[in-house]
């Protein structure tokens, strides 16, 4: 059950918000300075005043601070550049405005933004774990190679393409 603030009650809690002073607002609500040094602080406690203020600094929050929705939907704007950025440029005629899309970078950093917040983006990472294993399979194949004990160049390139092929999964016959 809701309790109704009275005239006063209402105007001081609206001064509180504003200010943050429970004296102050007291004052401004039309308490006497003497009841407002006193008691300001017990009108804070008060259930229906203090409950009014709550829902006042929820709604004010909701309308000020942006949402993970509304973050993401920025972000994803961002990235397909359908954000504009206004560029002031100064000439000798004076400056002039123009409105440009985010640059290439911007609009990368947008959307690896966006991925942090879906981690289980499996193909992605799956992606970057084949890259890295078949990076590490040629670094092997090169350093066995190196390692071998045959002293010819022509033998080492060939034994190297060879080991290159049998790694990247070619075919045997050399095409």
């Amino acid at each position: 059950m809701k309790r109704k603030l009275t005239p006063k009650q209402q105007k001081f809690a609206d001064e509180y918000i504003k200010s943050g002073n429970a004296y102050q607002a007291a004052i401004e609500a039309g308490y006497s300075r003497n009841y407002a040094k006193a008691q300001s602080s017990k009108l804070l406690e008060n259930v229906g005043i203090k409950s009014y203020i709550d829902e006042q600094m929820n709604e004010i929050a909701s309308k000020r601070i942006m949402d993970a929705t509304e973050a993401v939907e920025l972000l994803t704007s961002i990235a397909r550049g359908e954000t504009k950025e206004t560029v002031y440029i100064g000439t000798a005629d004076g400056v002039y405005e123009k409105h440009k899309e985010a640059d290439l970078k911007t609009r990368i950093s947008a959307t690896k933004e966006i991925l942090k917040r879906y981690p289980d983006n499996d193909k992605l990472v799956e992606q970057q774990i084949r890259k890295l294993k078949a990076d590490a399979d040629i670094a092997e194949a090169k350093a066995s190679i190196m390692n071998a004990s045959t002293d010819s160049t022509e033998a080492k390139v060939s034994e190297y393409l060879d080991k290159l092929d049998d790694v990247l999964g070619g075919d045997s016959d050399g095409n």
